[in-house]
């Protein structure tokens, strides 16, 4: 991407967008096109026809989306499927009737089946059942890279989808009920902390394994993907192809650790010093998901922070947080 060209991300004050912005302003980009939802309602298409017509962008992130965890997906399913099958479709269609020259469509990994094999693989995508309990959301971002896919293949569009895994760091979500489990961690340990609460009870049984990656990290990906030179981006998008692997990159950290060694993880980075107890009445979700990540690691890319340390980040991020008026 050229220093000067018109950068579109989607969704940039949100945890993965804010991310993206600080990477994109560290490598010295700086003509940004950004949108707040009151200034532009992407699931509005005439709102977003206009302003793709009007301010050409050259490359787009498209991070926005409805997301948030367990209890935020199955509280409001029809949104989720309503809300990201709307944002998507108007912002790819936009996109190439204005003839972006590169588009990266993030995604989650939960488009992989619950019973994936591990860790999971780009091409396990549709092998068999998803998981229930974030199935609406699930469909939505899959619907979203067959449209990469079908663009690619029919008007020869440059349209990337990257997956990545868990992620944590600043600017994310921490709301009690609504957020992701380890901004949920950070706050409901904090508030115990100053409560002097004897015990903190954590959702399920602990037993699940997750991976867990970096917001910054993230970022970085998804920057060094956009740069890839078309010798090595092209052959990525099945433009040509019929062989069913999709214009899909896993983005993670290729190791994980179960919800109990996260809760003692986040409960020291914390400080609190009370007891762990776990509800099995409450669901669990997969029982694990972890990516494979050999696809980008071959492309010269690879993780570099660590949790202990980008936990500590995350909490300081928290406390400015709680600081804000």
């Amino acid at each position: 991407m050229d220093r000067n060209a018109r950068i579109y991300v989607a969704g940039h004050r949100g945890l993965v967008g804010s991310a993206l912005m600080r990477t994109l302003e560290a490598g010295e980009y700086s003509n940004f096109l950004v949108r707040t939802h009151a200034q532009l309602d992407l699931t509005n298409q005439t709102q977003v026809e206009a302003f793709f017509g009007q301010e050409k962008p050259d490359y787009v992130f498209l991070a926005a989306a409805r997301v948030g965890g367990i209890h935020a997906n199955d509280t409001y399913p029809a949104e989720f499927i309503r809300d990201n099958l709307a944002i998507q479709t108007n912002v790819i269609h936009a996109a190439y009737k204005n003839g972006v020259k590169r588009l990266l469509f993030l995604g989650s990994s939960c488009i992989y089946p619950r019973l994936a094999p591990q860790p999971m693989r780009e091409e396990h995508l549709l092998t068999s059942e998803l998981e229930p309990t974030n199935r609406p959301y699930a469909l939505a971002k899959i619907a979203g890279i067959e449209m990469c896919w079908a663009y690619n293949r029919q008007y020869k569009t440059q349209y990337l989808a990257v997956m990545p895994t868990n992620l944590y760091g600043p600017g994310d979500n921490y709301h009690p009920e609504n957020s992701h489990v380890i901004p949920a961690l950070i706050r409901r340990f904090h508030e115990a902390k100053l409560a002097n609460a004897p015990s903190v009870t954590v959702w399920g049984t602990g037993t699940p394994k997750r991976e867990f990656l970096y917001s910054e990290d993230m970022a970085d990906a998804c920057v060094y993907l956009m740069n890839l030179p078309d010798a090595q981006f092209v052959p990525l998008l099945g433009q040509d192809r019929h062989d069913g692997l999709a214009p899909l990159v896993n983005i993670g950290v290729g190791h994980d650790l179960s919800i109990r060694e996260l809760a003692e993880t986040v409960a020291a980075t914390v400080g609190y010093t009370g007891r762990l107890e776990f509800d099995a009445s409450k669901p669990d979700g997969t029982p694990r998901k972890l990516m494979n990540v050999d696809r980008l690691n071959a492309m010269g890319w690879t993780a570099r922070t660590g949790m202990r340390e980008g936990l500590a980040r995350a909490y300081r991020d928290f406390m400015a947080f709680q600081e804000k008026p």
